[in-house]
């Protein structure tokens, strides 16, 4: 991973941390269901934009250097990674 992916990523990671434990606090003290619904929200789409900066650092990466190479079987491993992450994300 790019350091400034990862850093990025990090920083996000413990915002989102905090998030979840301010969540477990929500519920620990029978906050508004729809408050607490609303701060799960917010926290899912945190990690959404944490997963889609890893996987652009990882198609700029590896993906790219598999492209560059000209191996056929590398360029066809990455893309079967990305097809078997895609298609659990997705679920």
């Amino acid at each position: 991973m790019q350091h400034t992916t990862k850093t990025a990523c990090l920083k996000r990671l413990n915002r989102i941390e905090g998030q979840i434990r301010g969540l477990a606090g929500m519920v620990g003290t029978d906050r508004y269901c729809i408050d607490v619904v609303t701060q799960i929200a917010a926290a899912r789409a945190a990690l959404k934009r944490v997963e889609e900066m890893v996987l652009k650092d990882h198609v700029a990466h590896y993906v790219e250097h598999a492209i560059a190479s000209g191996d056929q079987k590398e360029q066809r491993r990455k893309v079967a990674e990305l097809m078997e992450v895609l298609g659990c994300v997705q679920r």
